[in-house]
């Protein structure tokens, strides 16, 4: 990495924060740490880390709760929920708050090293920014590549990184269908997928709801049944 990133751990096994946290480091990290959820939302504004680490079940506030003031905040880090729960409705209202992703203890170091850097890389964004010029969208919808903002009848409209990077990817390749898998592996960068896709129908959701005049039907991200998602606004 030319520049050091940095990641906070919200978590609060001290055993976990060790193994992750010299793992993080081995591998180019700075590493802020917290134990409870009160204290992850005061280092999450103080220190404007790079990625956040967010483990569900914490001490004074849970990990969820951190999450949704952070996005209510207009904060936009990349954030990966860690939980214990293998409950489905665990994970999708992570993603419905704002998370960008999630990982399930116990999850392998490898496993986890390659979802931060996956989340974390910024790089594979620029072309599809320089392709996606500030022009006109259908439904009033306008992306401005320079500053990474997007406008929805010239107001401002607040998307996670994640939202931003998978409108952008659809609206540079307008027309063109890509399935789920398609997906993790170009705007996720997960070289594997299992039950990941599911993140993918959630943003895709979470996105519409911020950038169609009526999202159940949508006219920007369309659906082609069977196949996956594409972008139509021409």
């Amino acid at each position: 990495m030319d520049e050091k990133k940095t990641v906070l751990i919200v978590e609060d096994e001290k055993s976990i924060v060790d193994i992750v946290r010299f793992n993080l480091e081995k591998e180019g990290y700075a590493v802020l740490t917290a134990y409870d959820g009160e204290a992850g939302l005061a280092a999450a504004r103080a220190g404007r880390p790079d990625l956040i680490l967010l483990d569900v079940m914490l001490p004074k506030m849970i990990g969820f709760d951190v999450c949704r003031i952070l996005r209510e905040e207009g904060d936009n880090v990349p954030v990966i929920i860690l939980t214990a729960r293998e409950e489905e409705a665990d994970k999708v209202l992570g993603l419905e708050i704002g998370a960008d992703d999630y990982i399930t203890k116990p999850f392998s170091m490898r496993e986890l090293m390659a979802r931060v850097k996956a989340n974390i890389r910024r790089t594979a964004m620029g072309q599809a920014h320089e392709e996606s010029a500030a022009a006109p969208r259908a439904g009033g919808l306008t992306i401005h590549a320079e500053n990474y903002q997007v406008c929805k009848h010239g107001k401002p409209v607040d998307l996670t990184q994640r939202e931003y990077d998978l409108l952008t990817f659809l609206a540079a390749h307008p027309g063109k269908v890509y399935s789920r898998i398609d997906l993790m592996e170009q705007v996720w960068n997960y070289d594997y997928v299992g039950d990941d896709v599911r993140t993918v129908d959630v943003t895709v959701r979470r996105l519409r709801e911020k950038i169609e005049d009526d999202p159940a039907n949508p006219a920007l991200i369309l659906t082609r049944r069977g196949v996956g998602y594409y972008f139509g606004g021409e």
